[in-house]
């Protein structure tokens, strides 16, 4: 609805109930120095030559907030500026600031905000206001917050996708390796994002999980089987593989430093919190624990646990 546009709407009585005819009226609310605006010029303004503000059918929940605005800036207002002059002006449909909105640009933006201020920041609404549209136009994407949630799940995943499309495949060993290495790149670019790696598994059954990670279970699950590994093997090292690639990388970003501020190892890690007596051993090693193993660490401990598997039949 226009700002400063008072929109009265008559619904009549009898006819199709799914179907209401809107009957509109314009009164402007004058600012000094504006004239009047006629019933012509509103229709205008609305985009609609009928002159009607709002459309016949509600589809969906992108109606909800209103009509469509134009695309252009707004008469009287600066370009994206909102009618006072300071905020962007957001809209009700799916076409926002920076052109029509699609799955993908929903979900790079929410990936971008999540990154930028963590998981907490995220919502519809918050969503909503970077793209420049109101929270309801989201709804088409993203069914709600959990949905939302999943889709990152799913630009992590599409992410990892490209990264290994950019590369040579491989096969066996090498190829898991391959995908190790570049499961731990994306998650250290976005390490805001990786929680939810494990929370959404666990409360998103299998076969709901978005497909880009379905793929990659299927990817890893042929590497295995190509090796001539036989069902139940193949279960085992997939269990395997997969738990030591979340839980490396989930150690690796692990909060470690209690005062930033501080330049003393000891002080920076806040081991005068921990009792000596009870901790010594936790103590001693914090500093070493604190020191991320990297790329190499996971190779390492990947080629143990492929090693220890491969004394029970085929190597991998």
């Amino acid at each position: 609805m226009l700002p400063g546009v008072d929109v009265r709407t008559d619904a009549p009585r009898g006819g199709s109930a799914s179907i209401w005819r809107i009957y509109t009226s314009y009164t402007y609310t004058l600012r000094p120095g504006e004239r009047t605006v006629n019933r012509a010029e509103a229709a205008g303004l609305t985009g609609r030559e009928d002159g009607h503000g709002m459309a016949e059918h509600a589809d969906g929940p992108e109606h909800a907030d209103g009509p469509e605005h134009a695309d252009g800036p707004h008469p009287g207002r600066g370009e994206g500026q909102g009618g006072d002059g300071t905020a962007p002006a957001r809209r009700a449909s799916d076409r926002g600031r920076y052109g029509r909105l699609s799955r993908e640009r929903v979900l790079v933006s929410a990936l971008g905000l999540v990154d930028r201020e963590g998981l907490s920041a995220l919502s519809m609404r918050r969503l909503g206001a970077e793209l420049g549209v109101e929270a309801m136009a989201l709804y088409r994407y993203a069914e709600g917050k959990d949905a939302l949630l999943d889709g990152l799940v799913e630009a992590l995943h599409l992410e990892l996708e490209e990264r290994l499309a950019a590369g040579e495949p491989r096969t066996g060993r090498a190829e898991l390796h391959r995908i190790a290495g570049t499961f731990h790149d994306v998650c250290l670019a976005h390490p805001r994002a990786v929680p939810l790696l494990a929370t959404r598994m666990l409360a998103v059954p299998l076969a709901r999980r978005p497909l880009a990670v379905l793929r990659l279970h299927e990817r890893v699950l042929a590497l295995l089987t190509a090796a001539g590994l036989d069902e139940e093997r193949t279960v085992a090292v997939f269990e395997a593989y997969t738990a030591w690639l979340l839980g490396h990388v989930l150690v690796e970003l692990g909060a470690m430093v209690d005062n930033p501020e501080e330049t003393d190892p000891a002080l920076r890690l806040g081991l005068h919190r921990m009792p000596p007596r009870e901790l010594p051993l936790l103590r001693s090693a914090a500093a070493a624990l604190a020191d991320p193993a990297g790329r190499e660490g996971l190779a390492a401990g990947l080629d143990a646990l492929l090693d220890r598997f491969a004394t029970q039949g085929p190597r991998l």
